[in-house]
């Protein structure tokens, strides 16, 4: 079974910084993408931030240049440093592991994701 579990929320003030960290217990395929979502009541999740198996980073065009993804495979530990927060950022992020049939073009969407974590929430001020 594996498992997602995600950390590092909180409330901030518009401009302030927070930095995600999600930790997976195992991955499950032989090559691992792995994503950040982020959903707001009523809406559905959006993708974030998105790392494939060899390090690629891409991200959605509002984050670009504010976020980034990276992770620690010694750790199994994917973080998102997030800066220059805005409200507009106030969501519940989820991290995500892309089944390997699926190449992870953008946008991307929730069925090609077959682990999730619980989330954790950001809300900026």
């Amino acid at each position: 079974q594996v498992q997602l579990v995600e950390s590092g929320g909180g409330s901030v003030r518009a401009g302030g910084s927070l930095r995600l960290s999600c930790v997976i217990s195992a991955y499950p395929y032989s090559r691992n993408c792995i994503t950040w979502f982020r959903q707001v009541p009523g809406r559905e999740r959006e993708g974030v931030a998105d790392v494939d198996n060899d390090g690629k980073t891409s991200y959605a065009d509002s984050v670009k240049g504010r976020f980034a993804i990276s992770k620690d495979d010694a750790k199994n530990t994917l973080y998102l440093q997030m800066n220059s927060l805005k409200p507009e950022d106030t969501a519940m992020y989820y991290c995500a592991l892309r089944h390997p049939k699926y190449g992870g073009y953008w946008p991307l969407v929730e069925y090609e994701y077959t682990e999730w974590g619980q989330g954790t929430q950001v809300t900026v001020s």
